[in-house]
């Protein structure tokens, strides 16, 4: 089985290999910017579609006007206009199917943060062992080191460079093949909620660690700060500093968030054989009344991780209907109406537990139903 995967490493340019990647972002932001008003401007004044390869065909002759383009690796600048074709392919796609479109927007300078080489012009030089004395030699950049913390493995298909406030990463994208192993771990219902982060059919709940809640205090402390500086220049060093602040403290969150996700994800991986969960609209949940803890829950990034680390494991993630789940008793099958207020079901059967518990024993029985109703191959002979 052919997957892909990412690695993501963290580099130390010099000042000077900083500037070159700050110029990097620079010109590539603004091939897009130029790019995107020549697609608007060619539809709007003569009703035609540029695609890809018409703006491509245009480089050489915009590097003899734009000199600076030329300290740009070409295929960098080839990818910048593979963006623009994809964000109008995106917009098209969604127009046809009567979504929200989303015309694709120019970007701000704080917006456009990678850059990506889609073939070569890079390499890595591990000369040290894993950690130590590594190094990213990027064309047109030079060499940067890097934190090698682990080794790369699978047929690199594309680097990219990317900052992050004031840290710089290259992502490296991988092809490998595997073989799935063979999962005889036991099978789990996952119900995930506001009050308790997941609720897991074992009787087992995880909290939620509300992180955006906790750090809420400190973040409009540094965004007040911010907002204070607004009527200042663009470039005033107080106003660079405040904005990294705010910057910095969201980072932290997204990255505390990140870190809970992929522990509780590569827990549950691997130690059930088939984990079973709900087939959720978070996006619609997440524009409601309660959309700043559905945020902060961060369900849809958990879900995300768990289903590329269950393919990975030999685990079977089961999405089921969410319908009725938390008004349902798991022993009987009666359906009754629950307020959001009432956390223990008690039924007349007998049944008797935790309301999120007792929907995680839902979930799991549908995951279940599911497996047995799935049509077999036939082997051929």
């Amino acid at each position: 089985m052919k997957t892909r995967k990412a690695y993501k490493f963290r580099i130390f340019p010099t000042k000077s290999q900083e500037t070159k990647l700050e110029v990097t972002l620079r010109l590539c932001r603004e091939l897009y910017n130029a790019a995107l008003q020549e697609r608007r401007d060619a539809y709007r004044m003569v009703g035609k579609s540029l695609n890809y390869y018409d703006q491509a065909n245009q480089l050489p002759e915009i590097k003899e006007e734009r000199t600076d383009l030329k300290e740009v690796y070409s295929q960098v600048l080839q990818d910048v206009l593979k963006r623009v074709d994809k964000a109008f392919g995106g917009f098209f796609s969604r127009a046809k199917l009567g979504k929200k479109a989303g015309f694709p927007r120019f970007q701000g300078r704080d917006r456009y943060d990678s850059f990506t080489y889609p073939q070569g012009g890079w390499s890595i030089t591990a000369s040290g062992p894993i950690g130590q004395n590594n190094s990213l030699t990027v064309s047109k950049i030079g060499t940067i080191r890097i934190n090698l913390h682990r080794e790369v493995l699978g047929k690199v298909k594309t680097c990219t460079i990317r900052r992050d406030g004031l840290n710089w990463f290259v992502c490296i994208s991988v092809e490998y093949e595997f073989e799935q192993p063979a999962h005889e771990g036991p099978v789990i219902g996952i119900d995930v909620g506001l009050e308790n982060f997941a609720n897991l059919s074992n009787g087992e709940q995880v909290a939620n660690p509300r992180l955006f809640r906790k750090s809420e205090k400190h973040l409009a402390k540094v965004q007040r700060k911010l907002a204070r500086l607004r009527h200042l220049p663009r470039r005033d060093p107080g106003k660079i500093i405040a904005k990294r602040s705010v910057t910095r403290a969201f980072r932290k969150v997204r990255n505390q968030r990140l870190d809970f996700s992929h522990k509780l994800s590569h827990k549950l991986v691997s130690t059930y054989s088939l984990i079973a969960v709900e087939d959720l609209n978070i996006k619609g949940l997440a524009s409601g009344m309660l959309a700043k803890s559905v945020n902060d829950a961060g369900w849809s990034l958990f879900l995300n991780l768990l289903s590329y680390k269950a393919e990975n494991a030999g685990s079977k993630l089961i999405k089921v209907d969410p319908r009725y789940t938390s008004q349902t008793c798991p022993d009987c099958g009666n359906i009754r109406k629950k307020e959001l207020s009432e956390r223990w079901h008690s039924c007349d059967c007998g049944s008797s537990m935790h309301r999120d518990i007792a929907a995680a024993l839902v979930i799991l029985s549908r995951g279940l139903s599911t497996v047995r109703n799935q049509p077999v191959e036939a082997t051929p002979l």
